[in-house]
């Protein structure tokens, strides 16, 4: 049976004040367990309006426990609820949501099991010996990925330019039509390691292609401060604000990284993303990296700008113009 406009507004009420419990670790489990029967009483006779708080609040419980909690309990609450929601909801955009919710609750718990059933008598250890470590036995060969990022490396030293004493670059560069022979010819004579073969392959792609961006300066990700919302923050960005990569919108006591550029994200949110690119998700605003070439590049061709545009201004003035 639909519920009266005054039962919805009781039960919109009641939404609210489990998202304000949510943040707060003594009565997270107690919230949910609130939650999972309002929805298993009121979802299927509710308005549109009322499915959507509802559904925002089940996505309120899994941005809480990516960004404050790792316990097992909360997550397994978390995962009963998604679970219970996701057999409720009729749009199939919002299933897909959950399923991920679901997902992840999944690979939490499954990470939580396995660092709890490790072997603590463990295998005698066969990995590769880097420099300054020793052993009594026989030496472990290197692992794949390192001959492969060895051979990597002196292919990229033989098509890297070198300068002479008049400071004339010279370039050894080999061909692809040269370098492919010679790669070939030497997995030849890798007797069927096809583990060592993979990793070559893998490692060899990158040689001749464009240079990336690099990620983030690893210093500077770990030193962007930590701010906590509260009333005066949402008053002063407005009661919309959102965090860009979720879209969820930000509430009291939410935990928010701050980048230069003063766009807030959910920490966990933020990481993937600065693991792979150096700038806000928003403005494209960068950071530092720990790339020294790119960040000598990036200062010469900002250099080379301000020397384009002073020239042009000359020009126009009519300076260092000679007859």
């Amino acid at each position: 049976m639909s519920a009266t406009a005054g039962d919805e507004a009781a039960v919109a009420e009641r939404l609210e004040a489990l998202r304000r419990k949510l943040g707060k670790k003594q009565h997270f489990e107690e919230a949910v367990a609130d939650l999972a029967a309002t929805l298993r009483d009121r979802y299927a006779g509710a308005s549109p309006a009322l499915r959507e708080s509802m559904y925002s609040t089940v996505c309120r419980v899994a941005t809480v426990l990516q960004t404050r909690y790792t316990a097992p309990g909360f997550w397994r609450v978390g995962l009963n609820l998604f679970v219970a929601t996701e057999k409720l909801l009729t749009n199939p955009a919002e299933k897909e949501r959950l399923k991920t919710c679901i997902l992840r609750a999944r690979e939490h718990l499954d990470e939580k099991e396995n660092e709890e059933s490790m072997p603590t008598n463990r295998e005698p250890d066969t990995r590769f010996l880097f420099e300054g470590h020793l052993t009594v036995g026989q030496e472990p060969p290197p692992p794949a990925w390192l001959v492969a990022q060895n051979l990597t490396r002196e292919l990229n030293i033989l098509a890297e330019p070198s300068g002479d004493q008049n400071g004339n670059n010279t370039r050894t560069e080999l061909r692809p039509e040269e370098m492919t022979p010679a790669i070939m010819n030497f997995l030849n004579t890798l007797s069927g390691d096809a583990e060592l073969e993979s990793a070559l392959e893998a490692s060899l792609q990158g040689i001749t292609a464009q240079p990336k961006v690099p990620p983030a300066s690893k210093e500077v990700v770990a030193n962007l401060p930590v701010v906590t919302v509260t009333e005066e923050v949402i008053a002063r960005l407005g009661s919309e604000t959102e965090c860009a990569v979720c879209r969820e919108n930000l509430v009291v006591d939410d935990k928010m990284q701050e980048l230069p550029c003063k766009h807030l994200f959910h920490p966990p949110c933020l990481k993937p993303w600065l693991d792979e690119n150096n700038s806000c998700p928003i403005c494209r605003h960068e950071l530092r990296t720990d790339d020294h070439a790119y960040e000598s590049r990036k200062e010469r061709e900002r250099e080379e700008e301000e020397d384009r545009k002073g020239a042009a201004n000359a020009v126009r003035g009519g300076e260092f113009m000679y007859i």
